[in-house]
């Protein structure tokens, strides 16, 4: 049953659509988060293991409150790797040394970038999609990777 909640059909598959970009991108970004937390070497290697834990753990909630909205609206979220690959902003390759610092500086590149499309993207939601819930949904999800951002960018002042 298609959902009945004030939204045009072509309005909900156009945020659907758009949402599927955002998942990939959180995928990624997810899965780039759990290569750091893995892959970290040096002599801060337990507090940033510990860090990139904190910070995949918060990307998991995201990405499932991301799958969530998308089938609120009534479609279905992308689902395999290839998917993500095709939908997602980022690239999954890491051009840094193994180290904390350089985990870190590319993790808050992404996440800036991320901040920077998601706050393109909620006038476009609110006003051109008439979807006031899912404009108000990246809000909170933006605030969300700022914060993610201001820890990373932390480490290295």
């Amino acid at each position: 049953m298609e959902p009945n909640i004030g939204i045009k059909a072509i309005n909900l598959e156009k945020t659907a659509h758009a949402l599927n970009s955002i998942l990939a991108d959180e995928f990624l970004l997810y899965t780039k988060t759990r290569n750091a937390h893995w892959n970290v070497e040096g002599p801060d290697f337990h507090s940033m293991h510990l860090f990139f834990e904190t910070q995949y753990e918060v990307l998991d909630e995201l990405m499932d409150d991301v799958a969530e909205r998308i089938r609120s609206l009534g479609h279905y979220a992308p689902a395999t790797l290839k998917s993500f690959l095709e939908l997602t902003h980022f690239t999954e390759q890491l051009h840094s040394i193994n180290t904390g610092s350089g985990f870190i500086k590319e993790l808050l590149n992404d996440h800036e970038s991320l901040v920077i499309h998601l706050r393109e993207n909620i006038n476009y939601f609110a006003n051109d999609l008439e979807d006031a819930g899912t404009s108000d949904f990246i809000t909170s999800l933006m605030e969300k990777h700022e914060k993610m951002a201001w820890m990373l960018r932390a480490h290295i002042r």
